[in-house]
């Protein structure tokens, strides 16, 4: 979010919010009825959080198992250099892999940590082979999920 000005959400807001993060799918007239809202002051409500941009997307969650894609890996990686046009390159070829489920600039010991899908470890390592021609990567470590304890149960909303 940016560094601009956030009007103060309201219980009513909130709950909206908890709820469609919880279930995307709720129709408004069980969104109204949850959040204490006649339908069309309900929708009013969501389009206005829509339209000042705290709801994002609606989706799914997809089953990654039985889409070939049942392990994960993360993968630190170092750049040989850091500097704005290495870091906007490596940026511009890292979201062409389908596999890298997600790419973060991260401050410490390295400079990404990419989340990759994929099914067995052959497919990780043409994954890998990919990941370490990206422009400028130096070294990767990686570190293969054995158990998944807790998955993204989204954005704590405090109500």
């Amino acid at each position: 979010m940016s560094s601009a000005k956030t009007r103060t959400l309201d219980r009513i807001d909130l709950t909206i919010l908890d709820t469609l993060q919880k279930d995307g799918r709720i129709s408004n007239t069980d969104l109204a009825k949850k959040v204490n809202l006649s339908a069309s002051p309900c929708l009013e409500r969501m389009k206005r959080l829509e339209k000042e941009g705290f709801i994002n997307r609606y989706g799914a969650f997809l089953n990654a198992n039985k889409l070939g894609f049942g392990m994960k890996a993360f993968v630190q990686v170092t750049l040989d250099r850091t500097t704005g046009d290495v870091f906007n390159e490596f940026r511009k070829e890292v979201v062409k892999i389908e596999e890298v489920a997600e790419c973060h600039l991260v401050a410490g010991g390295f400079d990404y940590l990419i989340k990759v899908l994929f099914n067995n470890i052959e497919d990780y390592r043409e994954i890998l082979s990919e990941i370490v021609n990206l422009p400028a990567v130096s070294h990767t470590h990686t570190y293969i999920v054995t158990e998944n304890v807790k998955q993204d149960a989204g954005v704590p909303i405090n109500i």
